[in-house]
């Protein structure tokens, strides 16, 4: 039995991981760790089925002996000391922030505004998004788990940027349940700022998860930048989802047809990537609560086989295939468990 740490454990990516864990076939629970309820029993602090004492970090430090694996769902820039301590213990350190996401510490610096502390940890870092990395993450110590937003627009874009069909320019409008704001209070995510309510954050060139689109995409297609991404993330009135829809303007030939036999070529044979059928959306409810993400390819023109201006929506649950299934994922491909454990 592989015996799993989860520090920040009290979060929303935190107690997602705790139910996918508990519900795998390959793991156990050694401990959890919270800063803010240390010495309180997980069950009293989340209300679920789990009567395990929270311990603060610096505890958890101590007893790297007890696992084999940690997940660390910690706060950006707060993970790049834990995930030396734990990786040098000899753990498999899949971690939740951006902390070892991006391969240019320079990037980084630029997109979170301060240097980062182990550049040589980050050349050792593998970045976690299953389908596109899988070969890279079999083995891999440390794995640095994608963000939501970029795990969406990245599986919607890949085939296109490998098929050599990214356009110079793509715009992207994301929506994003509440949760993905994190469990800490803030005003703009209060019930009755958010409830009934779409608000557009971040937009254009703004978002720190565009760091992230480029680089994928820019190895997928040898070009950095890849192309000029607009990106407006918003605010749904929802708990946890993401839907991200995208227009490319394509080429002659790069039809709905035509992309759609490019995403079966990439993705045909993935678990958790679904192509839905010509005339279908992708929505929320398609991957609400899963490790799925939900793809539709539509034309702009639809009496026009020849159309190449095209609608792409991609869906996944932005705690799920965007943070803590994915996190399980590249455990599962890591330590070479079977893939789908623990998610289906």
């Amino acid at each position: 039995m592989i015996r799993a740490g989860i520090a920040g454990a009290t979060g929303y990516t935190g107690l997602e991981l705790v139910r996918l864990l508990d519900r795998h076939p390959n793991t156990e629970v050694a401990w959890l760790t919270s800063e803010n309820s240390a010495g309180r029993l997980y069950s009293d602090v989340v209300h679920g089925p789990w009567p395990i004492e929270l311990i603060p970090l610096a505890d958890a430090l101590g007893r790297t002996d007890e696992v084999d694996v940690v997940f660390l769902a910690l706060p950006h820039a707060q993970s790049v000391e834990p995930v030396r301590a734990f990786h040098a213990a000899g753990a498999t350190v899949v971690d939740l922030s951006a902390d070892y996401r991006l391969t240019d510490t320079d990037v980084y610096a630029r997109w979170y505004g301060i240097e980062h502390a182990a550049p040589d940890l980050v050349d050792q870092a593998v970045y976690g998004l299953c389908e596109a990395y899988r070969e890279q993450i079999r083995g891999a110590t440390l794995i640095a788990n994608p963000g939501c937003y970029p795990t969406s627009v990245n599986l919607a874009l890949l085939p296109l940027a490998r098929a050599g069909w990214l356009p110079p320019r793509v715009i992207v409008d994301s929506m994003s349940g509440v949760s993905g704001a994190g469990r800490t209070p803030k005003l703009p995510y209060h019930y009755v700022e958010a409830n009934e309510n779409l608000t557009p954050y971040n937009a254009g060139r703004r978002h720190r998860h565009l760091a992230e689109m480029e680089q994928v995409l820019g190895e997928a297609t040898g070009r950095f930048p890849p192309s000029h991404i607009t990106f407006v993330p918003h605010l749904t009135p929802l708990s946890q989802g993401i839907l991200s829809t995208i227009h490319v303007s394509l080429e002659p030939g790069c039809t709905e047809a035509a992309v759609r036999a490019q995403m079966e070529a990439c993705w045909g044979g993935e678990p958790f990537v679904q192509l839905l059928p010509p005339g279908a959306f992708a929505s929320v409810r398609h991957t609400s609560h899963t490790n799925r993400c939900a793809i539709s390819v539509t034309a702009v023109e639809p009496d026009d086989p020849d159309c190449t201006d095209l609608v792409i929506v991609s869906s996944i649950d932005n705690l799920i295939k965007g943070a803590s299934g994915q996190a399980v994922q590249n455990m599962n491909i890591a330590l070479d468990l079977p893939e789908t454990a623990g998610l289906l």
